[in-house]
């Protein structure tokens, strides 16, 4: 008896494998992810790659843009310069005034 049902599953696994395939739904034996022009998954790839370029250029620029922020600029460099020389008594108030609205 366990060779019959052993034999009935073995002729109705094939059905049941086809019966998964749904040609009818597809049309002209075409996977659904085709287009006219080839396949859509060729598409899909392409805009992933450009998806995570943009993912990676954004973070690329974002942590360029974080590490400039720490950066002490040229002008600030020397202001700075210009004070301590003002508090060591190197340059006079008027010369002082006059070195700041230049860089100003």
């Amino acid at each position: 008896m366990t060779r019959v049902w052993i034999g009935v599953a073995g002729a109705l696994l094939p059905a049941r494998v086809w019966a998964q395939e749904r040609t009818c739904d597809w049309g002209s034996g075409m996977h659904p992810m085709w287009g006219m022009w080839g396949a859509w998954g060729f598409v899909m790839m392409l805009m992933m790659l450009v998806f995570w370029a943009v993912v990676i250029a954004g973070l690329v620029l974002g942590i360029r843009w974080l590490v400039s922020q720490g950066k002490v600029t040229q002008a600030d460099s020397a202001l700075q310069v210009l004070r301590e020389r003002y508090a060591r008594g190197e340059i006079n108030k008027e010369e002082f005034d006059a070195k700041k609205k230049d860089l100003s």
